[in-house]
């Protein structure tokens, strides 16, 4: 199979990460609770006692399943501060919640990462601001605001297209495509995705693609049906979106022009879902 838009060096044997982070952050073994984890985890604990240590955190989740319940897949995203918890409090959130699907990280203008990771229970997300203990909070909507924000406000929006190598065939063509889709593209619209699984491109041509659209602030992770990785590329409104197989092997390579990629969003069912999910847990362990 000819290599994919993010093309891996010689010898890896699965592509790289294009930010200037350790791969081990996307990477590493999966190890993230399921849901019956966590129940399993809390039916454990004596729940009476963890009500009375814990006042602030059951109260923050009662406050988080009806904020949940009434978030749709478009509105504004709904922020909890985790500062005025403590570390019991803290680690009792924790395993409710547990890791789900989606994570990923967020490379800010100062250096720094933004590490997002969503929860067993889908549309309800953990910020932490690397080295700032006060930017850790949970998050409720269908992508966190700092990736929706970092996707605009740090990358430009045109191409700038130089001379093709001697050895490319289609990349100029698809070039040309890519930023007339995407200075097109409007909020609301749907996205558009151009499939390089099925075009004829050649290595050279992929190369040259890459260093046109350059490396972009967001890098995410699904590993729900397989794994599928979301890259933001160095243009506005275009994702690297790639699909592997159990093998770590690219099955399907593509750029989308559009908003964040729907494989990393939580939808309008994932809400209600888990609304009615993280209600039944605590009065299940803490009514």
């Amino acid at each position: 199979m000819k290599p994919g838009f993010w093309i891996a060096p010689e010898g890896a044997e699965q592509p790289v990460s294009v930010f200037p982070i350790g791969e081990e952050a996307l990477d590493a073994q999966y190890k993230g609770l399921t849901a019956s984890g966590a129940l399993a985890k809390l039916a454990s604990m004596d729940s009476e006692a963890l009500a009375r240590s814990c006042p602030r955190a059951v109260e923050l989740l009662s406050t988080m399943a009806a904020a949940i319940a009434a978030q749709t897949a478009d509105a504004q995203t709904q922020l909890f501060r985790l500062d005025g918890l403590n570390d019991l409090e803290r680690r009792l959130i924790e395993d409710v919640l547990g890791e789900g699907e989606v994570a990923g990280v967020v490379a800010l203008p100062d250096g720094r990462l933004a590490q997002i990771q969503e929860s067993v229970l889908a549309g309800i997300w953990r910020v932490r601001l690397e080295a700032d203990e006060s930017h850790d909070y949970i998050e409720i909507g269908s992508v966190p605001e700092i990736v929706a924000r970092a996707a605009v406000d740090l990358t430009p929006d045109d191409i700038v297209i130089g001379p093709a190598p001697e050895d490319t065939m289609n990349a100029l063509p698809v070039l040309a495509e890519i930023r007339e889709r995407a200075r097109a593209w409007q909020p609301g619209q749907r996205s558009q995705t151009i499939n390089f699984t099925l075009l004829p491109m050649s290595p050279a041509d992929m190369v040259f693609l890459q260093q046109t659209l350059g490396n972009g602030p967001i890098q995410l992770v699904s590993r729900g049906y397989g794994t599928c990785r979301v890259l933001a590329t160095g243009i506005r409104n275009v994702w690297s979106v790639q699909f592997f197989n159990a093998m770590d092997t690219i099955i399907l390579d593509t750029l989308e022009v559009g908003g964040v990629p729907v494989v990393a969003l939580a939808a309008s069912e994932d809400f209600e879902d888990s609304a009615e999910r993280l209600q039944q847990i605590i009065e299940a362990y803490f009514t």
